[in-house]
């Protein structure tokens, strides 16, 4: 039976099953026919007399039946939910016992559009020395893309045969090292693959690439970090079309070489995998990292450092920011302009979907396609740090109409156009048990808020589309591939043969307000950042004070190495540092504890940078706790910005009659000539009086500050270095914490004094944001809000 043949037979049938008068569907409880009818594919209809479940079989029959072997379906996501979509998460174990599941099975023509902003693990440590995009999420998708068909075509594998080819392959690329292995044969056999089972064309190609990450100059060092093997193979596959005589710095030169070889390594290694050319595709080629920036003005670069933060306030802005003017793949606009259906895939709301439709011109690629069926599938789960606070009111639990509303925010022209129903989980299908387990674990669902979500003008579809295995044997709730593709082609049947409506939202989203792009600072590539990180450490002076002696000694060579990874896996993993931070530093000077001077009055942070030597000097007990060490090397990291701003400090007592009734601290700024620091005399003018530093009228260079007697104080340059550890990581600094805290509260106008000191935290995060890290908002048609 041909395609207009079997629209024809289900139009029928869906005209008979909701015929005036009483409704053979009207006995289901869901509320929409999409419903409805997403119940009926996934047998989910409960117990009716033989008459009305036969009808229920046979609609079900016959959309199983349409032929979807045309059908063009892409999908946009992040690595897990986008991988589960598509063929079930390669990464578990489980994964190789059942590789040919989800959308492939259904859809042959499914193609991935992968966010490329991770910047976490294997693939944070290939960015140290390879000027590509995040290859972690591709390769991920890549596993799960592997079909069957496509095996037994390309090398006539049977079912069981491509069944331990997939097993191989899982485990080759899934396999991690921590250490620099022996050589490529060791490699290999080190992943416990069974080799036997990969066709031998694919087994010569996979060896080649091993064999390139030994032999290759540019790719040698990356065998040096600990290492996702997967990740590599991509990576070699990527430079097996560069010419070999290109170094790191040409290749970022000649982005447009890099760019092809991107595709083209790709679109090589998914013919030998088994996977469509161009069915594994990077949203961009251009280099790029993920900024959050939270609504109390705090900014946080990277997807990875962002993914563990806990501010504690919900996310105002994302923003990827790119290396050099992001660039759109044709590759990709040619899949969305022929695309039957548009699939945004489930995941952590703020790093999957919004940077890929920040790219130039995708969202509106999207827009275009007026034809296509457009869904988004919602998160099951709340994300520590995204959505576990709602903007619009950080008390209360985090909704489905949030999620749409945080799209719209963050996405050029908002979520117009974008899609048009939204498939949720429906948690009544979930024991209260398992949700009571998960919320002792401090997981929460995302709640769907059905009229909400109407009145917006989108269609929720409540279906149960979790795995039910997983819930059964290991209490986890986990997207369902295979339950997830049959709902998508119960919506893709009513969408084509013309059943599928859309509300009319009564609500309309405020006017997007993420129009550009333009005028918007280029961040430097990862891998030429790292090197110059390596190049101003390498020229740091590391020396140690011991007990008993005033004598300052060198570090032995491994003393040196060890303390200066450290600090360059500090700088590393905070990208919103500068590198101009680093020029006020000379060395860096452990001290053990029993020759530990310095006064500590005012805190318990053994350590301070030194003007006179231009030196951080740490307690050497602080380095043996990495946390630790981070902490106490930010704080002095800050205060080395101040430089020797301060001529003269001293606290002095001030009496009334016989009594102390307080203290005065008294700072005299060095003149500018005399002045060595990252402020100029107007910033750091701004700064102390943020501090509630007072400046002597007509002494512009005194300020002073009065204390009652045994009140606590924090001197500037101590409150510097601890606000530039905060910012750069709130569990750094319990006590700037404790005085931030104030702004998560209501703000009462029955007290000035509580507007005032709200206003002046607000001012001290936006002076560090714009002053000190040099961050910049994206240019927006609106003014932010």
């Amino acid at each position: 039976m041909g395609e207009p043949q079997q629209l024809n037979t289900l139009n029928t049938q869906l005209q008979f099953l909701t015929s005036q008068g009483f409704s053979v569907l009207d006995v289901l409880p869901e509320n929409s026919l999409a419903e409805k009818i997403t119940s009926i594919v996934l047998e989910n209809t409960g117990h009716f007399s033989p008459a009305i479940s036969s009808l229920f079989t046979d609609l079900r029959r016959q959309i199983e039946e349409l032929d979807c072997g045309a059908t063009r379906v892409v999908v946009f996501g992040g690595g897990t939910g986008l991988s589960n979509m598509i063929g079930g998460d390669s990464r578990r174990l489980s994964w190789a016992r059942h590789p040919f599941t989800g959308l492939k099975e259904i859809f042959p023509h499914v193609a991935s559009v992968v966010c490329v902003t991770d910047d976490g693990g294997s693939t944070g440590e290939l960015q140290k020395d390879l000027p590509l995009i995040a290859l972690g999420d591709l390769r991920h998708v890549l596993v799960s893309s592997i079909r069957r068909e496509n095996l037994r075509v390309e090398y006539g594998l049977d079912r069981v045969g491509a069944r331990r080819c997939a097993a191989a392959l899982h485990a080759i690329f899934n396999y991690r090292f921590i250490s620099r292995p022996e050589s490529a044969r060791q490699l290999l056999n080190d992943t416990k693959a069974i080799l036997a089972d990969l066709p031998q064309a694919m087994r010569d190609m996979l060896n080649a690439l091993v064999e390139l990450l030994f032999v290759d100059p540019r790719l040698a060092p990356t065998l040096d970090r600990p290492q996702c093997l997967g990740n590599l193979l991509v990576a070699a596959a990527i430079y097996r079309e560069l010419d070999p005589a290109l170094t790191a710095t040409q290749l970022l030169a000649s982005h447009q070489l890099v760019r092809t070889a991107t595709i083209r390594g790709l679109a090589a290694l998914s013919s030998c995998l088994g996977v469509q050319q161009n069915a594994v595709l990077p949203c961009t080629t251009t280099l790029s990292q993920l900024q959050m920036l939270y609504s109390n003005g705090v900014m946080v670069t990277s997807e990875d450092k962002s993914s563990k933060a806990r501010r504690g306030y919900p996310v105002d802005r994302v923003v990827v920011e790119f290396s050099r003017p992001p660039f759109l793949q044709p590759e990709v606009v040619q899949l969305v302009q022929r695309a039957d259906i548009i699939l945004f895939a489930p995941g952590s709301l703020y790093t999957s979907i919004i940077p890929i439709l920040q790219v130039p011109g995708l969202a509106e690629a999207i827009r275009n396609n007026t034809r296509a069926l457009k869904v988004l599938v919602a998160n099951i789960w709340v994300q520590k740090g995204e959505t576990d606070v709602a903007r619009d009111a950080p008390d209360r639990k985090f909704y489905v109409s949030d999620l749409i509303r945080a799209y719209h925010r963050n996405i050029p022209g908002g979520v117009e156009s974008l899609f048009s129903h939204v498939i949720t989980l429906d948690l009544a299908d979930i024991p209260g048990s398992i949700l009571q387990r998960y919320a002792l674990e401090d997981k929460e669902p995302i709640f769907i808020d059905r009229n909400r979500i109407r009145t917006l003008g989108f269609a929720s579809v409540e279906a149960k589309v979790f795995a039910e295995g997983q819930l059964r044997q290991r209490g986890s709730i986990q997207h369902d591939p295979d339950a997830m593709a049959k709902a998508i082609k119960g919506l893709w049947a009513l969408h084509h043969a013309g059943w599928l409506n859309v509300p009319e939202g009564k609500e309309r989203l405020p006017a997007a307000d993420f129009s550009s792009f333009s005028d918007y600072p280029l961040r430097i590539p990862p891998c030429l950042r790292y090197e110059k990180i390596l190049t101003h450490l390498h020229f740091l002076s590391t020396e140690l004070i011991q007990a008993g002696s005033l004598a300052v000694v060198k570090m032995t060579e491994m003393e040196r190495k060890w303390l200066l990874e450290r600090v360059v896996e500090i700088i590393w993993l905070h990208p919103d540092i500068p590198l101009e931070h680093l020029q006020f530093i000379r060395g860096i000077t452990l001290v053990e504890p029993e020759a530990w001077k310095r006064c500590q009055e005012w805190d318990s942070i053994f350590s301070f940078y030194d003007p006179h030597d231009q030196r951080i000097k740490i307690r050497q007990d602080q380095a043996a706790n990495l946390n630790r060490f981070e902490m106490v090397f930010l704080v002095a990291l800050g205060q080395s910005l101040l430089g020797n701003y301060a001529l003269s400090k001293r606290m002095e007592d001030i009496f009334r009659g016989q009594d102390r009734v307080g203290r005065v601290y008294r700072l005299q700024v060095r003149e500018k000539e005399q002045l060595f620091s990252l402020l100029e005399p107007e910033d750091l003018d701004t700064y102390l009086q943020l501090c509630r530093m007072y400046r002597i009228e007509g002494r512009n260079q005194v300020y002073t500050r009065v204390i009652n007697p045994h009140e606590g104080f924090t001197p500037p340059g101590l409150f510097f270095g601890l606000f530039y550890a905060w910012y750069l990581d709130n569990r750094f600094a319990a006590n700037i914490e404790y005085k931030m805290s104030i702004m998560r509260n209501t703000i009462s106008e029955l007290i000035p004094e509580q507007i005032r000191i709200v206003d002046r935290r607000r001012k001290t995060i936006d002076f560090f944001r714009e002053r000190i890290f040099r961050q910049r908002y994206p240019e927006l048609s609106g003014k932010r809000k």
